[in-house]
């Protein structure tokens, strides 16, 4: 009959240690990817939050004197007009142009506290470099600053069409 025998003291010793130190590898690569994750999900944020603002912005005319719908189109040389609008009567692109450091504007406020720490500032500029008509676009540049603190800049064009 064979005998059985145990672990010896120092064997568990040994046993212990290995295990102990493949825990803590694993451990702290959950911790990076964890704090890698975290980074992804503000980038997704600060897209989203870029397109809403681009989605309401290039909805509007081209120039306080286009027509409602675009025609008859505006023909006069590019500019940013201030008219001194609230935020709800925004009724042509220069208006958003006034936009600088707020807390995102959200419709719906069901999502308003996945945006807070954000901070959104639009400029609208003319650009000759784009289009027939000299000035015939106008350049919205949209910068978002999130809760980390970094500013992701983004840009479109809207025509005088």
């Amino acid at each position: 009959m064979k005998s059985s025998q145990g672990m010896s003291l120092i064997e568990m010793i040994i046993t212990i240690v290995i295990v102990s130190v493949a825990m803590v590898a694993s451990l702290k690569s959950f911790s990076v990817l964890t704090g890698r994750s975290t980074d992804t999900m503000i980038q997704t944020r600060t897209l989203d939050l870029a397109q809403l603002y681009f989605d309401e912005i290039l909805t509007h005319r081209f120039d306080e004197a286009s027509g409602v719908t675009g025609v008859p189109t505006y023909t006069g040389a590019c500019r940013i007009t201030d008219d001194g609008e609230s935020r709800s009567n925004y009724d042509d692109v220069d208006d958003f142009d006034a936009v600088s450091g707020e807390t995102p504007a959200l419709i719906d406020a069901s999502i308003a506290a996945d945006y807070s720490g954000f901070l959104v500032s639009i400029d609208v500029t003319c650009d000759s470099s784009i289009g027939s008509l000299a000035n015939g676009a106008k350049r919205i540049d949209i910068r978002i600053t999130n809760p980390l603190n970094q500013t992701s800049v983004f840009s479109v064009y809207k025509g005088n069409y």
